[in-house]
């Protein structure tokens, strides 16, 4: 493996650039057709394949996930790998809502430690900000929880710039979690200038903005209205075509490595100074095999600008997210 380990936020966990995002481990309320044996075969390929970051969430499955990647982590040395998760989402009313109560964060942390059948969480983050409670004080709980050695660093997740200031009033948060790709830009000018100035890590998700920036998407293609990708804008014209236009100045410069485009696009997040972990997805297990690749494509200084260019316009763009929050 080529790349050094990156450091999370202020703390003395050491990790791998690239992580495993589990979402289609147990997410069976996410997606369609999953398998709880491929769930944990994917789990372990990435282990096996030098991916030390695990980041799974209470709300992939409701619990399902974590007790998965609980299950295949069983066999493994728990020190030689990064296990993160999240928590906000309250069912107790019968239907979701965001709480960040540090009685209830508490709790979460609590159930999250069984699932996992673990006895410490390396990264535990608030998974979206509710509209009630002060950030600090809900970070303060985790303050806590980390005091106890229950986890080891505090996270946060999809919390606008200003939320993370509250939250870090007293320089307790070590990584932000938040959408970030070569198509969503926005943060490189607000968010991660704080972070850098207060060694707060930050860990992008959906890098491959739903598989399009993995080259296997062509000029005419449609969905479903209630296929989840006809609802996000990065696939309506003109950006879906701006968008396509940008991969194709990637393809030579995966040809050149004997690198596909999605290798090529993750070794870019790799090298990127602002990035510490990135979080891709996957189905199969072939997938994550594939995607731990990455580690070995060295980008020169030229490709790597080549890249940052061919993307430079998504940069003036305010994409906002793919998704829209829980309220």
């Amino acid at each position: 493996m080529t790349h050094d380990m990156v450091t999370i936020g202020k703390t003395d966990i050491h990790t791998t650039p690239l992580g495993l995002g589990t979402n289609a481990v147990g997410g069976y309320n996410l997606f369609p057709n999953l398998n709880d044996a491929d769930g944990l075969d994917l789990v372990k390929t990435g282990l096996n394949h030098g991916i030390q970051l695990l980041d799974t969430a209470f709300v992939y499955g409701l619990g399902h996930s974590e007790e998965l990647v609980g299950q295949a982590i069983h066999d493994f040395d728990r020190h030689s790998f990064t296990l993160a998760t999240k928590g906000a989402q309250d069912f107790s009313s019968g239907e979701q809502v965001i709480n960040n109560d540090p009685a209830f964060l508490t709790q979460q942390v609590n159930a999250s430690l069984q699932r996992l059948n673990t006895d410490y969480i390396d990264i535990y983050y608030i998974h979206f900000p509710d509209k009630r409670t002060p950030k600090a004080e809900a970070v303060g709980a985790l303050e806590r929880l980390k005091e106890q050695g229950k986890i080891r660093a505090i996270g946060i997740s999809n919390f606008s710039l200003e939320q993370v200031k509250e939250a870090n009033v007293d320089g307790y948060v070590d990584v932000v979690e938040d959408e970030f790709s070569l198509l969503h830009r926005d943060h490189e000018t607000d968010l991660m200038p704080y972070l850098n100035e207060h060694q707060i890590s930050f860990v992008p998700y959906f890098p491959l903005a739903s598989g399009l920036l993995t080259g296997k998407y062509t000029q005419d293609v449609s969905f479903p209205a209630d296929d989840i990708r006809s609802q996000i804008s990065d696939f309506q014209e003109p950006r879906y075509s701006q968008i396509l236009q940008a991969v194709a100045a990637v393809k030579p410069i995966a040809t050149a490595h004997q690198a596909t485009v999605t290798q090529t696009v993750l070794a870019w997040y790799l090298q990127n100074p602002e990035i510490s972990v990135v979080i891709p997805g996957a189905k199969r297990a072939n997938q994550v095999a594939a995607n731990a690749q990455a580690l070995n494509v060295t980008l020169s200084p030229a490709e790597y600008q080549t890249i940052d260019q061919a993307f430079a316009s998504f940069k003036a763009r305010p994409s906002g997210k793919s998704l829209a929050d829980p309220d």
